[in-house]
């Protein structure tokens, strides 16, 4: 019609990642994987970090990533990873795990100490190594993937707990600290997720692994914390997701688990 503007759009809009670069860490499996997958899918340019290089380079190739060795115990390895990153416009803290089901009175301090570095420790030290970039690329990301058990305490969980307490408060103060710059700071965290390793690293058998979802309809799987990741950092800027805590219907509580019998 004459005189009434053209708003028909002019061709595809773009991705809700285009011209951003998105770090995964702990993406060699698991929600880190499948976080790395998604993020692509939205236009990200993703940069995979994980200490297993072989599933690291296959999954980069097919998603059109770049994988960079990264082990967030090792501050040498951390300063390298950061040095190999011109631009860091969002960060994935997934590396993390847990590593025993025994109670405080026979707690084995080795785990307690490894569970710790990696979840918390080596959350830190990556955090602060990208944070210059994030803060330099103006609307800068941090998303911590913690869990319910930074929430609420369980019994033959202490180790975990404790760690994934450490990453909840990590990730409020450094809000707090970073409230006035262009840079936000987002927790997700997800209950029960059924992956291939993380209750088989944490029982140490496939038996004892299987028997915590026995039971259990549809836990949640790796793709579905993924889906809830990507919906958080594809908001608009101005638009904060502190905390976005994800189960099953399964799981009413930490505690309270509806298991199906024959």
């Amino acid at each position: 019609m004459p005189g009434v503007a053209d708003l028909s759009p002019s061709g595809p809009r773009p991705l809700p990642g285009s011209g951003r670069t998105a770090v995964v860490t702990g993406a060699s499996s698991g929600i880190g994987a499948a976080t790395a997958e998604r993020l692509a899918v939205e236009g990200f340019d993703v940069v995979l970090g994980a200490r297993r290089m072989d599933r690291l380079t296959a999954l980069a190739e097919r998603i059109g990533a770049r994988a960079l060795p990264l082990d967030v115990t090792d501050p040498a390895s951390v300063e390298a990873f950061a040095a190999a990153l011109p631009r860091v416009d969002v960060l994935v803290n997934n590396a993390g795990g847990a590593f025993d089901t025994r109670p405080v009175a026979e707690a084995d301090l080795d785990s307690w100490a490894r569970t710790y570095d990696v979840n918390v420790l080596g959350t830190v030290r990556l955090t602060k190594a990208l944070l210059p970039a994030l803060r330099a690329s103006g609307a800068g990301d941090v998303l911590f993937v913690g869990s319910t058990a930074g929430l609420v305490s369980y019994e033959g969980g202490a180790s975990y707990t404790a760690a994934k307490h450490g990453v909840h408060t990590l990730a409020g103060t450094l809000r707090l600290e970073l409230v006035a710059e262009p840079v936000r700071v987002i927790e997700i965290a997800p209950g029960m997720v059924r992956t291939e390793e993380f209750s088989l690293h944490r029982t140490g058998s496939q038996e004892q692994a299987d028997a915590v979802y026995r039971g259990v309809r549809e836990p949640l799987v790796a793709e579905d914390v993924a889906d809830c990741i990507a919906w958080a950092l594809t908001r608009p800027h101005h638009v904060n997701v502190d905390l976005l805590v994800v189960r099953p219907r399964a799981q009413a509580a930490q505690h309270k688990v509806h298991r199906e019998t024959d």
